[in-house]
């Protein structure tokens, strides 16, 4: 098995400070983060980095203290309203954290002004040596591989890429093969989990498993060997599993972070 980037996703350890977070992936055996600059929902606990002199410079601190790396940045939006200029202060703050990577999402119903703004982004994001991932999601405008693939190859800028995560590639009812026809430039990390069970009929009830019930690797019911060897070779992976039964048993942050790269680890001997 050739080595590559682990990264723990925030949304792994929501409940953790970036420091904090730092630290239990050094503890658990990563190699890098990812880092919130902005919530996912208004509803989630959100540690302000962008605000917050105090804590950017303790995460810059336990960053250097640890040697773990910066892998991403997540998660903006392109919205009907979107200015684009308005990223610029995530993208200084990723580049102030090392991050080369960032996560965007599309809500916006207007493909065309999606792939516009997505060029945009494109633009505002290079000087800072950052690239930025579409990620496809069901319940988004940007629903499926083909979609995000579209907005990415249409917007024409060669930083633009595609986020595959293995929950919603499941969940969108994308195909293994269609990731033959993408560039491998066109994809600098993925997001792993496993997905148990059939895709629910009910839009809700999938976004709930994506945001609080995912499964380890292996647990679930993903071709995830197969999904990897469609992918470029040692391609980073971020592992977004949210685990909420878990922490509501009481398991640690530390031990869910272990879990979650243990059990990557034996998937990867796989390959």
């Amino acid at each position: 098995m050739s080595q590559r980037i682990i990264s723990l996703a925030a949304l792994t350890v929501l409940e953790l400070s970036p420091p904090d977070m730092i630290e239990v992936a050094a503890r658990a055996g990563y190699s890098h983060v990812g880092l919130r600059t902005e919530p996912a929902t208004l509803e989630e606990h959100h540690f302000p980095l962008l605000r917050d002199a105090e804590l950017r410079r303790q995460t810059l601190a336990r960053l250097r203290d640890t040697g773990i790396k910066v892998l991403d940045i997540e998660i903006l939006r392109l919205k009907p309203d979107t200015r684009v200029a308005d990223f610029a202060v995530h993208l200084a703050a990723g580049a102030e954290f090392g991050a080369g990577e960032l996560l965007v999402a599309g809500n916006d119903p207007d493909e065309q002004r999606m792939t516009e703004r997505f060029a945009e982004l494109c633009d505002l994001a290079a000087p800072y040596g950052i690239h930025p991932h579409l990620e496809f999601m069901p319940w988004t405008d940007c629903k499926r591989f083909t979609d995000a693939q579209r907005v990415v190859e249409n917007a024409g800028r060669e930083n633009g890429c595609v986020l595959i995560d293995a929950f919603h590639f499941d969940r969108s009812g994308s195909r293994l093969e269609q990731i033959a026809s993408l560039s491998p430039s066109r994809m600098r990390y993925a997001q792993l989990c496993d997905v148990i069970g059939p895709r629910p009929d009910d839009m809700a009830e999938i976004l709930r498993q994506a945001r609080q019930e995912r499964r380890f690797p292996g647990e679930g019911d993903c071709d995830l060997v197969g999904l990897l060897r469609a992918l470029p070779p040692s391609l980073p992976l971020s592992l977004e599993i949210p685990t909420q039964r878990l922490l509501e048993q009481g398991v640690s942050a530390l031990q869910r972070a272990q879990m979650a790269i243990d059990h990557t680890r034996r998937v990867l001997e796989r390959l």
